[in-house]
């Protein structure tokens, strides 16, 4: 099931770049801007088809986003349906387009699981008060299991709800990590039955757990054990009435908002403080800043992973982190970095304050610099995720 869940992630993603797209694509037609080629990816082309109505749609080899291609994208182009002769007006719409539908097909999914169960997942989650809303699901879920572990010995596996353990007849409720971990501690050592779920259907089998003297002496190596052996991921859904489901979306929406910019800012910490320790030679300054810039940010391969651990905790979670990506697409093309849209939209308009046309040349050498930066950003983040992940 979490494959499938998974597979329906990946398509999701690759969707938030096709409705970012459609949205700059959309909006431009509507202001008289001719589209010439929608592309999903980056090239080099892999298949591509001239449509009835004259524009190009095409797919590309490198997974890193998307792109329209628009009729004079020149700031100083002036022939009529291109997108250089259209009013400040309608550019600031067409490049701000992308980033609007992201956020609200953001808002949208956050909505849906406001209504069906929305996972609690944000550190101090804004959550509508009063009796708008109730917990409608809390499980234990196992994401992994230790070899030769107890819980190994009984069949255990990815994706099972931990349900209770204890005495035969005196079995106690595990509703959190922490209800797990305090009674494995409890019963250090001893014969314990477990109930556990798995396919749907409820199981319970006898184990011994592991003594504390066997577990404090792995935490000296470089294989710790835990009691029962399982890594664990608690799962929390809350549901929301039906006028509450749009007000907690949107209170959510600005809190995650606001943590993004947070860790922006850490990032950006970050990033002076490896410039710093390479002009001074501090290395422990350099690794510090390393650490905190690169645990701020995640590549495609982080973004797959975040993806493939949220696939075992169901559909809902699933959603939610798609979700909470294509605000962040929205956020992060909002700023003034240029090849972005943010940065195209600002360099326009300073142009424009000072009276002036970006000139074809200019625009061209700023946006590819701009664009040389990212990839070359997104390759970096991407050998960091490599050696976070694997």
């Amino acid at each position: 099931m979490s494959i499938l869940i998974l597979i329906v992630g990946v398509l999701l993603f690759i969707s938030l770049v096709i409705i970012h797209e459609f949205g700059h694509f959309w909006v431009a037609k509507r202001n008289g801007v001719e589209p010439e080629e929608f592309g999903i990816f980056f090239p080099p082309a892999l298949y591509k088809r001239k449509t009835k109505k004259g524009w190009i749609f095409s797919v590309n080899l490198l997974p890193l986003g998307g792109f329209v291609k628009l009729k004079g994208e020149h700031d100083s182009d002036t022939e009529r349906g291109s997108f250089g002769a259209a009013s400040l007006l309608a550019k600031s719409k067409i490049m701000l387009a992308g980033v609007f539908f992201n956020l609200v097909t953001a808002v949208i999914l956050l909505i849906i699981l406001a209504w069906i169960g929305l996972p609690q997942l944000v550190g101090g989650q804004f959550n509508v008060s009063g009796n708008a809303s109730h917990i409608s699901r809390q499980e234990v879920l196992v994401t992994s299991i230790q070899s030769h572990s107890p819980a190994a010995s009984i069949g255990i596996a990815s994706e099972d709800q931990i349900v209770a353990i204890g005495h035969p007849g005196e079995l106690k409720p595990v509703n959190t990590i922490t209800d797990l971990q305090r009674l494995t501690h409890d019963y250090a050592g001893q014969q314990v039955e477990v109930a556990y779920k798995t396919n749907g259907q409820e199981e319970i089998k006898s184990v011994r757990l592991l003594s504390a003297s066997v577990v404090n002496a792995s935490l000296k190596t470089k294989n710790p054990k835990g009691y029962f052996g399982v890594t664990l991921a608690s799962l929390t859904m809350r549901q929301y009435s039906w006028w509450a489901g749009p007000v907690e979306a949107a209170g959510l929406t600005l809190q995650v908002i606001k943590l993004t910019f947070v860790g922006l800012g850490h990032a950006l910490v970050g990033l002076g403080q490896i410039i710093a320790g390479l002009v001074t030679g501090n290395t422990a300054a350099r690794q510090h800043g390393q650490t905190v810039a690169s645990s701020q940010v995640a590549g495609p391969i982080g973004i797959f992973v975040i993806l493939k651990d949220g696939s075992v905790l169901g559909y809902q979670y699933m959603l939610f982190i798609i979700a909470i990506i294509s605000l962040t697409l929205a956020i992060m093309n909002i700023l003034p970095l240029p090849a972005l849209d943010g940065g195209r939209l600002w360099l326009t308009l300073i142009f424009r304050s000072i009276g002036k046309k970006l000139s074809a040349s200019l625009e061209e050498t700023i946006n590819a610099v701009g664009m040389f930066i990212l990839l070359t950003l997104i390759v970096l983040v991407s050998l960091v995720d490599i050696h976070r992940f694997f």
